[in-house]
């Protein structure tokens, strides 16, 4: 009796201490019991918050309090009797066995072959088929608060299941939240943070590196891979660590702040790499319909140019909520109207927009001038030079300026274009106009200089002409003379025409028949005896 009663107590206490991967049907986790990832990342187990409520959750091993996932969220149980099991039917059950009431429970499809359920290394809890080896469901389905490397946030096109996120209630309590991190799968996808039935945060939509309104992300590319999928079954985004990263989680906190958190194990703590809502621009419609909000300026939101506050007196007293209007309406019948250039800006919400990636951005300039109900347009895809095209229709909301922003077009009445654009662009023209006139300016300069030239050659030519040694200068590129023209420009070396004297002979003046004047060097007889 005794040997058997110390069997059972080595037996509890090695059920007790030794974390497996895994368990079958009729085998179940108890309260101080856990499964451990195979390389020991993540651990599965109960929990206990300061209201004496428990749970069953997965964390960081390195980091307990980092919990990412919760079954029974919204279904606590009241005391230390959970029992986490496999029902006869294959599903995973959460029992609370002081009352035998099943709380939580997978809803996996039914199988009438055994079952098992794995805490994978990723993080992933998986309820599996053994004869198929079928994944019949699985945690990162099933998010709490928290995305993984591997995990995503969208929806399932084809069962319409949607991957999300809710906060917790408190930093104590898991159950549902206030705030909803979800992808709106409408115009150009992007992931919103919701409060209640009010939008609160926007990312801003994908443009084929990262989210419009968070350029940060390609300062720790180096550590991620970012997967966004836009497909005919799903439109998702999610993440991967690349080879010999950190651990690294996103997380939606009961303030509705969305983090990027990143472990350090020197410090043995998260650092935060990004957080958004970062500041009172990141807070969406912060200057109303076609406003635009800059952090770095004492007044934060403006009119886009060609835009007026709908309420002056509002505007007057920094409430923007009503947003801008035009100062003078479309004529589309007419077609008098462009497009305003904003540089560096987190595009509009596209919940309105329409997206059209077979085209670039001067047919989607082109396209949208066509079409009266277009308001706006921008490029979809910032890779390789650009593609594709985002065209607004209605209201232009929540855009503000950010570094590394994207550029917008706004399409106003001729009358409202930008007019600092325009002065640039005429004095362009007229710098251009000036600097022309000034080249064709030089051409009869040059013209001249080039003839001055062209006669100074000849005076040299002459000048230095030795009538005893004229055959030197057959295959000059000097012109000759002959005598009879010499004699005829100089009127036979008279003495009125004679200018000087050098040691070699005189120098006289003449004048050729085509009016160009000369001068030529006479040597003298004791020179040319020499």
């Amino acid at each position: 009796m005794r040997k058997f009663l110390l069997f059972s107590v080595l037996s509890l206490l090695l059920n007790s201490s030794v974390a497996l991967d895994l368990f079958r049907q009729h085998e179940n986790i108890t309260y101080g019991q856990k499964l451990e990832s195979a390389s020991g990342t993540f651990e599965l187990g109960f929990f206990t918050t300061g209201a004496s409520k428990h749970f069953l959750g997965i964390w960081f091993k390195v980091s307990p309090q980092a919990i990412f996932w919760v079954a029974n969220r919204d279904s606590p149980i009241k005391n230390s009797s959970g029992v986490l099991s496999i029902s006869d039917n294959g599903n995973l059950i959460l029992l609370d066995n002081s009352n035998s009431t099943v709380v939580w429970s997978s809803n996996s499809t039914y199988t009438s072959n055994p079952t098992t359920v794995q805490l994978l290394e990723s993080g992933n809890l998986v309820l599996r088929d053994l004869e198929t080896n079928g994944v019949l469901w699985q945690s990162f389905d099933w998010p709490t608060n928290t995305i993984l490397p591997g995990m995503k946030v969208g929806q399932d096109l084809v069962t319409g299941h949607e991957w999300s996120l809710y906060s917790w209630l408190t930093s104590d309590d898991p159950a549902i939240g206030r705030y909803h991190y979800k992808m709106d799968i409408f115009g150009s996808p992007e992931i919103f943070i919701w409060d209640g039935t009010q939008k609160h945060y926007r990312t801003g939509p994908w443009n084929g590196l990262r989210f419009s309104g968070i350029p940060d992300m390609t300062t720790f590319q180096d550590l991620f891979s970012f997967n966004f999928t836009v497909s005919v079954s799903e439109i998702s985004y999610g993440f991967s660590n690349k080879p010999d990263s950190l651990l690294s989680r996103v997380m939606l906190n009961e303030t509705g702040i969305m983090q990027r958190l990143v472990w350090d194990q020197h410090a043995s703590s998260w650092n935060i790499f990004f957080s958004g809502p970062r500041d009172q621009c990141d807070f969406y419609s912060k200057c109303g319909v076609f406003g635009v909000c800059n952090a770095n300026d004492a007044v934060v939101c403006s009119c886009f140019h060609g835009f007026e506050p709908r309420s002056q007196t509002g505007w007057y007293m920094r409430d923007t909520s009503q947003g801008c209007v035009r100062k003078t309406e479309l004529d589309c019948a007419n077609g008098g109207h462009g497009f305003n250039l904003v540089k560096g800006v987190k595009l509009p919400d596209t919940h309105n927009a329409t997206v059209d990636m077979t085209i670039d951005l001067d047919k989607c300039r082109q396209k949208c001038l066509a079409d009266c109900s277009c308001v706006a347009y921008s490029g979809a895809d910032i890779r390789n030079g650009g593609s594709g095209c985002i065209m607004w229709a209605g209201n232009l909301v929540d855009t503000r300026f950010i570094d590394g922003g994207q550029d917008l077009y706004i399409k106003v009445a001729r009358s409202d274009l930008d007019a600092s654009k325009s002065r640039k662009t005429h004095l362009a023209t007229i710098i251009s106009v000036l600097l022309l006139a000034f080249a064709l300016s030089l051409f009869p300069l040059g013209i001249f200089i080039w003839k001055k030239k062209k006669r100074d050659r000849g005076k040299v030519s002459t000048t230095g002409l030795s009538f005893g040694e004229s055959s030197s200068l057959k295959d000059s590129e000097l012109p000759l003379f002959d005598m009879d023209t010499i004699n005829l420009s100089t009127n036979n070396f008279s003495i009125d025409n004679k200018i000087g004297q050098g040691g070699f002979g005189g120098v006289y003046k003449g004048q050729l028949p085509n009016g160009e004047e000369i001068a030529v060097k006479r040597l003298a007889k004791q020179s040319s005896q020499r």
